[in-house]
């Protein structure tokens, strides 16, 4: 895989020292449950030798059959950490080498599978994205250049004109009614930028598989990746008089932590992210990351399928509820279209082992999920990104995700090619990666839902695509100008492997 710097977000480095960041059935209503403290201690009998692992359990049927999943799990040697009735997807931690094997077996079980490879203890930690900080000097020489109505650093945001966004602020700012969730590394509220539009009520720390509440739980730690921040403000960096300007700088954001201190995104996180997502009014959800420890899961393997279908279950609910999930297609500058797919980095909590996997079989997840608006990215002169994954029929629009000024200079005032946005401790800095694609995609939706707030997610994506500026093929596509083709565009105008149905289009969004 191709993510220089990063291993789980959608965020990239790329050269000269630019750092980027880089048919379901729901089960009958019945509130998620958490276990009592000491719950599910396993028979004597039952090896507790192993290490101990994470699991997510894939039942059938009505909650009678989750709780007698349940029973179950625990005679196996199983603790479960929350059951999601309504989607029927049990969490369970388990010292017991032969668990998954063993509850695989009982009635009423669909699939059952490790989230990780490595035990439950703190890993080293994982760079997942260095920031560029803007410094004083640009922020001075870009407020010299703002006109009465932008935001002092908005010059410097070459993206915003991209998808005509600064055109559609003069329409509309989106509705306060609206909320977008960053299923991210978390976000941090406190930020002058993002805190007039926070919505805490949405907000919440999915690490551990259940959710948190306690007041700031959903902010990055000092030292954790700033990468969900940077993805608020793009979305929604409120239009204030200072700093940046996001794209739907009128409608709400919320944090979900899904990413634990090591940097990792596991099942069981992304599950309790889309639940919780669904269950308090989120319109849309933005998810710029990979599942991990696999870069792609394949279905037919027992643990790698269990989590496909975990993170399906909990998407397809969100969606169910009314909430429109994007994703970042990835940096890997990978054919998701392909016929195979060289996968090295797998899994990525412990050993690596090469293999060779087929896209249509093992899924980039949550993005390869059926359902879910995947985002490839563009540089500043509107080719796709150096770095973006591609694929016909796969990816679905695009968006500014910035690029090395190596192949894609911005127009000036703009001085970078990359995404400039919101940084903890109220500051503002540089990334890039289809990451930062996806939630110029997730703001316009935003604003799209604005326009119309009864429109089903179905309607709200087909607005999307329809709005969407078609962009055909670059043919050929030698983004390093050394005469070989980088990558193969397939597809026609209206659709095709680099930019789907096209680039996304704010101002439509909201004249539409």
């Amino acid at each position: 895989m191709a993510h220089l710097g990063s291993g789980r977000t959608r965020a990239l480095t790329l050269p000269v020292g630019l750092a980027l960041t880089a048919s379901l059935g729901f089960l009958p209503a019945g509130a998620a449950s958490a276990a009592p403290a000491g719950h599910g201690a396993p028979a004597a009998a039952v090896p507790a030798d192993g290490p101990e692992l994470s699991y997510v359990v894939n039942t059938q049927g009505g909650p009678g059959t989750v709780k007698q999943v349940r029973k179950a799990v625990e005679r196996a040697g199983g603790t479960v950490v929350i059951a999601y009735d309504r989607i029927g997807v049990i969490v369970v931690h388990s010292k017991n080498p032969d668990f998954a094997k063993t509850v695989r077996k009982v009635r009423g079980v669909q699939s059952a599978g490790a989230t990780r490879t490595n035990p439950i203890v703190p890993q080293a930690t994982k760079d997942i994205g260095v920031e560029q900080p803007l410094t004083a000097a640009q922020e001075k020489a870009a407020a010299a250049k703002a006109t009465a109505d932008q935001d002092p650093m908005e010059p410097l945001q070459w993206d915003l004109p991209a998808i005509k966004a600064d055109k559609a602020h003069q329409k509309s700012l989106g509705s306060s009614r609206v909320t977008v969730a960053v299923i991210d590394t978390g976000v941090d509220d406190t930020h002058p930028d993002l805190a007039p539009n926070f919505d805490r009520a949405a907000s919440a720390n999915c690490v551990s598989g259940a959710p948190d509440t306690t007041e700031g739980a959903w902010r990055p730690n000092p030292g954790e990746s700033d990468h969900g921040t940077h993805v608020a403000g793009t979305i929604a960096a409120a239009k204030n008089g200072i700093g940046v300007t996001g794209v739907a700088p009128g409608v709400k954001v919320s944090g979900i932590k899904v990413a634990n201190p090591d940097g990792f995104f596991y099942t069981e996180s992304i599950v309790c992210g889309f639940v919780w997502a669904a269950d308090h009014g989120v319109d849309v959800t933005n998810n710029s990351y990979f599942t991990d420890p696999w870069m792609y899961n394949c279905k037919n393997d027992p643990d790698q399928g269990a989590l496909v279908e975990a993170v399906y279950r909990a998407s397809r609910y969100a969606e169910v509820k009314g909430a429109v999930n994007v994703a970042a297609a990835g940096n890997s500058a990978e054919d998701l279209a392909a016929d195979s797919i060289e996968d090295t980095t797998s899994p990525n909590d412990s050993t690596p082992g090469g293999r060779t996997v087929d896209p249509r079989q093992c899924l980039d997840i949550p993005t390869m999920l059926p359902g879910v608006v995947t985002v490839s990215a563009t540089g500043a002169k509107g080719l796709k990104a150096s770095y973006s994954n591609y694929g016909n029929g796969v990816i679905d629009v695009a968006a500014p995700g910035g690029d090395s000024t190596i192949y894609q200079t911005p127009e000036p005032p703009a001085t970078s090619g990359l995404i400039l946005s919101t940084l903890p401790g109220g500051k503002y800095g540089y990334k890039a990666g289809t990451s930062m694609a996806s939630p110029h995609v997730a703001g316009v939706v935003a604003l799209i839902k604005s326009k119309h707030p009864y429109a089903p997610p179905a309607a709200i994506k087909a607005l999307l695509t329809l709005e969407a500026d078609a962009k055909a093929c670059d043919a050929p596509y030698d983004i390093d100008g050394d005469g070989t083709a980088d990558a193969v565009c397939e597809g026609g105008k209206n659709r095709n492997g680099f930019y789907g149905a096209g680039v996304v289009d704010a101002l439509d969004a909201v004249r539409w």
